[in-house]
């Protein structure tokens, strides 16, 4: 994978991939990373014997999603390239319209699926917030605003491309169950969030 350096100097150019959805999976995985984060600082520790084996339950979760997170930053970017190549094609060309249906459908996929792997890493953070070493709470709390942020990104590079579907029964059931998952885990993360900063001011 590139450099953070030449990540971000590609994400900065005029090139349109990778974009907010290579963004959005980036962030989740450095979210994802901070909850591991707080299982390593956790695991081992007398004090925390009791939860040993859920804190390494959710570290081997967190390590799995934080590694598809980051193939998705690739992912991302393959799955516009179709779009863009259709975008391309001369309007009076007769299947144009079903090929850019077709290749907006496909750009939907992997901004879901990494919404998908941010709510199940927001769970195993909720895990690692609650039971986890009180030395690295304030990590926890960063890793569910970066997932929370990751999981709004890739929301929006879903609903750029569900507008412009011809089939607006299946762009409503994808508005509808992107929507599901930001309030739901929107809310999750939130409340560790607020948790952790109440804890930290207290």
């Amino acid at each position: 994978m590139e450099t953070c350096r030449a990540f971000t100097g590609l994400l900065a150019s005029a090139s349109p991939a990778p974009g907010g959805g290579g963004a959005a999976a980036l962030t989740a995985a450095l979210g994802t990373a901070l909850g591991s984060m707080v299982g390593a600082l956790t695991a081992g520790k007398k004090s925390y014997a009791p939860v040993e084996e859920e804190i390494k339950a959710a570290m081997t979760a967190l390590e799995a999603l934080r590694l598809q997170l980051l193939d998705m930053v690739q992912k991302d970017a393959e799955g516009f390239e179709p779009l863009a190549a259709a975008y391309k094609l001369p309007k009076e060309a007769p299947d144009r319209e079903e090929i850019l249906e077709r290749a907006t459908l496909r750009a939907c996929q992997a901004p879901v699926e990494m919404m998908e792997l941010c709510c199940q890493a927001m769970e195993q953070v909720a895990v690692m917030t609650e039971k986890g070493s009180r030395l690295a709470v304030s990590d926890a709390g960063c890793g569910a605003a970066l997932l929370k942020a990751g999981l709004d990104a890739a929301a929006l590079n879903v609903y750029i491309n569900t507008r412009s579907l011809q089939d607006r029964a299946e762009a409503d059931r994808l508005n509808a169950a992107c929507r599901q998952m930001q309030q739901r885990y929107g809310a999750l993360a939130e409340k560790i969030y607020n948790d952790v900063e109440a804890a930290l001011l207290r």
